[in-house]
């Protein structure tokens, strides 16, 4: 689920306390009940560390959310971003990260990595405080951890994926072009919709 931002919101980012300002509000619109569960978000940045989206791609139990690379990586390639950064919210109120903690960050970054897309950092936040592996040392010890290397049918089967996944983002670009012209040309919104397979709010968005 793609997060709204106010414009405050998409800023550059210098460090991780400019990442937990934005996390924070987005953590605490959430109701109470909801704050219970542990949030999985994705934070994509261009090439001027400037704040392009920031996906909402699990929602778990108290302790636990699974985030598999294609949720991770998925928005990215769409969005054209070239750095992402991983948060997650612990309930519990801890900013300790677990062993579960580091291994998918390792994996995310080797796969990052393949894929040219750089994990830059990883938060772990409550309403008020995080962690940041970045500033703890920890994303160098992992980029050299010599774990989660990609290769053979894996290494082949995430470079599919990246492929296919940016031919369809190609594909939806050409359909919005087209209707865009039609738009300008006076056609109405269900003829766009018919011929461009262009949802109806995309339509109005034009």
């Amino acid at each position: 689920m793609n997060v709204r931002l106010t414009k405050e919101q998409k800023i550059k980012v210098l460090n991780s306390v400019d990442i937990y300002f934005v996390m924070q509000q987005i953590l605490l619109r959430e109701n109470k009940i909801r704050r219970n569960q542990e949030h999985f978000w994705v934070v994509g940045l261009d090439t001027k560390n400037k704040v392009l989206f920031i996906e909402l791609i699990g929602l778990g139990a108290v302790n636990r959310v699974n985030a598999d690379p294609p949720d991770v990586f998925r928005m990215a390639i769409y969005k054209l971003a070239v750095k992402l950064i991983l948060v997650h919210n612990h309930p519990s109120g801890s900013v300790d990260a677990s062993k579960g903690d580091h291994e998918f960050t390792d994996r995310m970054l080797k796969v990052g990595k393949l894929i040219n897309i750089e994990v830059v950092d990883h938060l772990i936040i409550t309403e008020d405080g995080y962690t940041s592996f970045a500033d703890a040392g920890i994303m160098d010890e992992l980029r050299n951890s010599g774990l989660f290397e990609i290769m053979g049918p894996e290494k082949k089967e995430l470079e599919q994926w990246k492929i296919d996944t940016e031919r369809k983002r190609a594909e939806k670009q050409k359909a919005k072009d087209i209707a865009k012209k039609m738009k300008a040309d006076g056609v109405d919104a269900e003829t766009i919709k018919k011929y461009t397979g262009l949802s109806e709010a995309a339509v109005r968005r034009l």
